[in-house]
């Protein structure tokens, strides 16, 4: 990948009890994501998909704190339609980190496990995302707003140029440059300018 800013960017580590049951894991051994793992779903890197991974780190540090967060255990609402804009896309990644999932999720073993419903998708919440333990009930409402990280003034002529295939190769790796650049500023800078996490009530 050319991806060069992922080092720098934290990975998540959740226990995932499922996972221990079926050998995957030994007992108390974490699964870990990192931001690649997350590009390779979503097929691209762009501030939605930063911004899934960005949210759900931020969500899952002030639900556990030092804890380890146990994956299958997190209920999430998206605040938004399903179908709308980067929603879809920014579920998928917090369905990989987190373990929840709509009604195609997995339905469990023996009445445990169960990971279908746990998210979902409420207009009402405009825009937030809450994220709730089912052991404990904790919850909390993460919303993202990217402004704060704006791209380069120079890259929406070269995005124009680059999809009408009228760029130069130059100009094409610079439009890719200065995209990712802007991705890396969200995930890499300090996350409170562009997240911000409440209790959820």
């Amino acid at each position: 990948m050319r991806l060069g800013f992922t080092a720098r960017v934290a990975s998540l580590s959740l226990r995932d009890p499922l996972s221990e049951v079926l050998g995957v894991v030994e007992p108390g051994e974490a699964l870990t994501f990192t931001y690649e793992d997350a590009v390779k779903l979503a097929g691209h890197s762009c501030p939605t998909i930063a911004g899934a991974y960005l949210v759900t780190a931020v969500a899952l540090r002030a639900l556990y704190g030092a804890q380890l967060p146990v994956r299958g255990e997190i209920e999430v609402t998206v605040g938004a339609p399903r179908d709308r804009g980067g929603t879809g896309p920014m579920a998928q990644v917090i369905s990989l980190l987190t373990g929840a999932a709509a009604e195609t999720g997995f339905h469990g073993l023996f009445g445990r496990f169960r990971r279908k419903d746990l998210l979902r998708f409420d207009p009402a919440l405009d825009g937030r995302f809450r994220f709730r333990r089912t052991d404990t009930g904790a919850a909390v409402d993460v919303s993202y707003d990217p402004s704060a990280a704006p791209s380069a003034p120079e890259l929406p002529a070269l995005l124009t140029a680059t999809l009408a295939g009228t760029a130069t190769a130059d100009e094409r790796r610079r439009t890719g440059d200065l995209w990712q650049a802007r991705v890396a500023d969200i995930l890499t800078g300090d996350p409170a300018r562009v997240v911000r996490v409440t209790p959820a009530h």
